[in-house]
């Protein structure tokens, strides 16, 4: 390994798949709640759910894991599925939506980079929604590098994006 590869600047992590113990409760939680469209269910353990039409953002299954307890949060594994909000706004949306449906957060932060809402799905998969500032505002250091840090998010600021 003492070639020095670069992967390409416009790389993109394209989706995430997990194992859930009961889909229909999961399709409820990322479809329902969280407002992903279903694209496709592959058998009657698994399905494919987007946003905006692509193909699959999520993919869930429970080919290993149906009616399974969550996994242990001490264990290595995923630590959450970030979702990337366009803007502010969308945010302080899908923010109100699980506070009327009484959605329970587990944090809600602002990085100086993105500001943060941190939930469990069903099954004790971690989620996080958020959305980036712009970039030319992101908190620096004096050599340039990013200074990002975990401050409380004021959501009661974030909610003044839907007046």
């Amino acid at each position: 390994m003492n070639v020095k590869y670069k992967i390409p600047s416009d790389t993109r992590i394209g989706h995430v798949h997990l194992k859930v113990s009961d889909l229909k409760r999961s399709l409820e939680f990322y479809c329902g709640l969280l407002g992903f469209d279903l694209t496709q269910m592959y058998g009657k353990d698994a399905a494919f759910i987007s946003a905006g039409g692509y193909h699959h953002h999520i993919g869930l299954n429970t080919w290993y894991s149906k009616n399974s307890p969550p996994a242990d949060p001490e264990s290595v594994g995923l630590f959450h599925t970030a979702i990337l909000y366009p803007q502010r706004k969308d945010l302080a949306e899908i923010y109100d939506r699980l506070r009327k449906n009484n959605y329970p957060l587990t944090g809600a932060s602002d990085h100086g980079v993105s500001e943060a809402l941190y939930l469990e799905d069903p099954d004790g998969n971690g989620v996080e929604l958020y959305w980036d500032k712009p970039k030319e505002i992101w908190p620096k250091n004096s050599d340039g590098s990013l200074d990002m840090y975990t401050k409380a998010l004021n959501l009661r600021d974030l909610l003044g994006e839907l007046k």
